[in-house]
């Protein structure tokens, strides 16, 4: 049986990509790498609405990215904030206190979005703090946090605001140099439709003079020198640049503006469906990024994931203390028309589980939607 992956990384690959990671691989102390290299630089750029050089990518993982941001950017006993509102917002509290930085941990309960009036609070009661780390799209819970917020209120201050966007590049329209970000981190494995591997991470002329040289395979000083050449310091991954290229060219062609609105219509679709489901909605501001459900009382949401798998649909579960309590369906990588597959499995599961479903409730409700962004 096909398997289609609806979970929020990795996410299914496209065929142009998956042509692209089929290929040979080529050299990358090449000319054909660098121009490639350079030409990858150049899409990234159009993505993000900036034509200033200050971003690298680096051969990891988001999380590599997020240390990256910890160490180039911060100095040993630094005050930072960390908005701890998921498992991801625990990690930046984390690399904060390996890294030794103090830190400050502003808990939201999860599912719940910051409000940046308690960051604004914060920061008059800390004015030595150097940074908030937040999540743009929560994807543990589901939650968005409003980042362009929160750059107004860090924008005529010392303060960087350091971004995980991990689940929102390439998803959102996002202009981090219009919007006030200092530090903007991604990874290939979300919206970019690529495999784990590849991280990305933007920052602003603000945050630029504070680098610093406390990292060594994660230093952007020396990584941005050779990057804006057409190489690297260290191995890159060759392939996963060469899919990069194809990926930033199929979000520009498709136009980021599109891609946004081509991702909250498949987001109010499945909110209007798991209404009519009888499923709740845990986020109370959701990202467009993915859906994340309590499923009915009496119905375990591992269980559910499981009875959807056994046909051939994989949904992700919850993480940490949400671990068995919720079942989260990805947006990313895909188009409108591949939901009716997972809201069907999805009706199927409950049904079998014992739930009280009318087949084709839910799908119909999710295309009434879809048909009405087209009158």
């Amino acid at each position: 049986m096909k398997e289609r992956i609806f979970t929020p990384g990795p996410v299914e690959l496209p065929d142009r990509i998956r042509e692209v990671l089929g290929r040979q691989i080529i050299h990358h102390r090449t000319k054909e790498f660098t121009e490639a290299f350079l030409e990858t630089r150049e899409l990234f750029k159009q993505l993000v609405d900036c034509a200033e050089d200050n971003f690298v990518f680096f051969a990891s993982s988001g999380t590599g990215a997020m240390e990256a941001s910890v160490l180039n950017f911060f100095q040993e006993g630094d005050t930072v904030i960390a908005v701890v509102g998921g498992k991801f917002g625990e990690r930046w509290s984390e690399l904060g206190y390996r890294w030794k930085l103090k830190v400050i941990d502003h808990h939201v309960e999860w599912g719940k979005s910051v409000d940046p009036e308690d960051i604004r609070k914060l920061l008059k009661e800390n004015p030595q703090t150097k940074g908030v780390l937040v999540q743009m799209s929560e994807s543990s819970t589901g939650a968005y946090h409003d980042v362009q917020k929160l750059a107004q209120i860090t924008a005529d201050t010392q303060t960087l605001l350091v971004v995980d966007a991990i689940t929102a590049l390439g998803v959102y329209n996002l202009k981090p140099h219009q919007w006030g970000i200092d530090v903007l981190v991604g990874g290939s494995q979300k919206a970019f439709m690529l495999p784990p591997g590849l991280s990305m991470l933007w920052f602003s002329q603000k945050a630029k003079k504070r680098l610093t040289d406390r990292a060594y395979y994660f230093n952007v000083k020396e990584e941005l020198k050779k990057q804006t050449e057409g190489q690297t310091a260290f191995t890159p991954a060759i392939t996963l640049i060469l899919a990069l290229r194809e990926s930033l060219s199929m979000l520009l062609e498709e136009g980021i503006e599109k891609v946004e609105k081509r991702y909250r219509l498949i987001s109010e679709g499945l909110k209007e469906a798991a209404e009519r489901l009888g499923l709740k909605i845990l986020p109370e501001n959701p990202s467009i990024s993915l859906s994340t459900f309590l499923p009915p009382n009496g119905i375990g949401a591992d269980e559910l994931r499981k009875e959807a798998l056994k046909l051939g649909v994989r949904f992700a579960g919850g993480q940490g203390k949400l671990k068995g309590k919720i079942f989260r369906i990805s947006h990313m990588g895909q188009d409108i028309m591949d939901f009716p597959v997972a809201l069907s499995a999805l009706e199927l599961a409950l049904k079998r589980l014992g739930h009280p479903v009318k087949l084709g409730e839910g799908v119909g409700a999710y295309l009434e939607v879809v048909s009405k962004s087209h009158e």
